[in-house]
């Protein structure tokens, strides 16, 4: 895929026109720190386009990117151990559930990413449940590949794959841009 242009459009936390434009969303998630701004900055190659930081939490709004004046890449904050207060995490929970199952866009996808080195934490798993039983069209992305040693790389691929029956699991890295071109086919499709 050849980006011709890919910009930040604004972040909301709740209803906006920009949802209603027709243009197709491709959504990231997954825990805190798990690499969601690295992937987008690694698919547009950019470095640095999407902030990003190694403290959990720093994304506390549903940021929207425009790639190639034609769809958006739409960063959700993180689940999991962000270290915000109780009432902060609720409040994200509540906008990402609304953005993900109550405002219906058909023009939807979701790449769930996970850690390739951890696997899948419950969270993930409940994620992805909820994911299923609303239909969205889901891309799991396992990231951090490069962390893996070489010579275990086909047998972890093997569990995540086991774990995840109905998708096609694609390992990723950030760094090497391992499984850059796969996952862009399939956000493609």
């Amino acid at each position: 895929m050849t980006i011709k242009t890919a910009q930040f459009i604004k972040g909301i936390i709740g209803s906006d026109e920009i949802l209603k434009d027709g243009r197709k969303q491709i959504a990231f998630i997954g825990r805190s720190n798990v690499g969601k701004s690295s992937v987008i900055n690694s698919l547009v190659n950019k470095k640095g386009f999407v902030r990003s930081g190694s403290m959990p939490g720093r994304t506390k709004q549903m940021d929207f990117f425009l790639i190639n004046e034609d769809f958006y890449f739409v960063d959700l904050p993180g689940y999991g151990y962000a270290q915000l207060s109780e009432d902060q995490r609720v409040k994200l929970k509540k906008m990402m559930l609304w953005y993900l199952f109550e405002d219906k866009n058909p023009t939807r996808k979701v790449v769930l990413i996970i850690d390739a080195e951890v696997g899948p934490k419950d969270m993930d798993l409940e994620v992805l449940d909820m994911l299923k039983l609303y239909e969205l069209n889901v891309i799991i992305v396992a990231n951090k590949s490069d962390k893996i040693k070489k010579s275990e790389i086909i047998k972890r691929l093997a569990i995540l794959q086991g774990q995840f029956p109905e998708f096609n699991v694609i390992l990723y890295s950030t760094k090497t841009n391992e499984g850059r071109e796969q996952l862009w086919e399939e956000l493609l499709l």
